[in-house]
């Protein structure tokens, strides 16, 4: 970098979209297979059987993941499809109107009109309809909806998150695997938490204590689930 140069700047916003999905799908299957674990430990389950409800809660909740995320990022694609599709026809049949109403757009994000309507007749003879894309419906090429990559992804980070809970039901003592899973399960969800906040440019202790605190409450409220019912078919 020459002397003087302003250094690249790098925004944390770039990374949120990627982060939070990240994040929500390795939280969702930590937690989830990992109160499904205590919950049946709670209830008095055998060792065999607190794999199997693992085995059991990693793939359910890849494929939930997976579908929920994939229903969902298509219906935003369909919007995205049929708002384009409507703005080609508005495009090809109303071009004077739409040429104005870009105008407008960057007159009101401050420039003047003179410049603004050199700006937009620009941007029109290059791509008029990536123009009107980008600055009147806010749908750029790197924030287009990807159904199934979001699918993929999703289940992904579900089912490594889901994983922790399973090794530690292998390796910890039957007798105490309840409270091996509760206590390794709590600790990763801190350091991802608290990751998860540092990238975002919050302090980490924030991101790990608010996602301890719930994860801590699903966990006990799901292990005296399991103690009830548990103790009324053992009665």
């Amino acid at each position: 970098m020459r002397r003087g140069q302003h250094p690249p700047e790098r925004h944390r916003g770039g990374h949120a979209g990627w982060l939070r999905a990240a994040v929500l799908g390795a939280n969702d299957g930590i937690v989830s297979t990992a109160s499904l674990v205590v919950g049946m430990a709670a209830a008095g389950a055998a060792h065999g059987q607190l794999l199997l409800a693992g085995m059991a809660g990693l793939v359910g909740g890849a494929m939930s993941m997976a579908a929920g995320e994939y229903v969902s990022v298509s219906s935003q694609s369909d919007a995205e499809h049929a708002d384009l599709a409507k703005e080609r026809r508005e495009l090809r049949e109303f071009p004077e109107g739409e040429h104005r109403e870009l105008v407008g757009i960057y007159v009101e994000r401050g420039l003047e009109p003179a410049l603004a309507e050199q700006v937009a007749t620009q941007l029109a003879a290059h791509d008029a309809l990536g123009a009107h894309a980008r600055d009147e419906l806010g749908i750029t090429e790197n924030l287009r909806a990807r159904p199934l990559q979001a699918a993929l992804a999703s289940a992904a980070a579900f089912a490594t998150g889901a994983l922790l809970p399973i090794v530690v039901v292998m390796i910890a003592p039957q007798s105490g695997a309840g409270g091996w899973v509760t206590g390794f399960s709590l600790a990763c969800l801190a350091v991802l938490g608290g990751l998860a906040a540092v990238v975002g440019g919050a302090p980490a202790w924030r991101g790990a204590a608010r996602v301890v605190a719930w994860s801590a409450l699903a966990m006990g409220f799901t292990a005296l689930v399991g103690r009830l019912f548990g103790v009324a078919i053992a009665g």
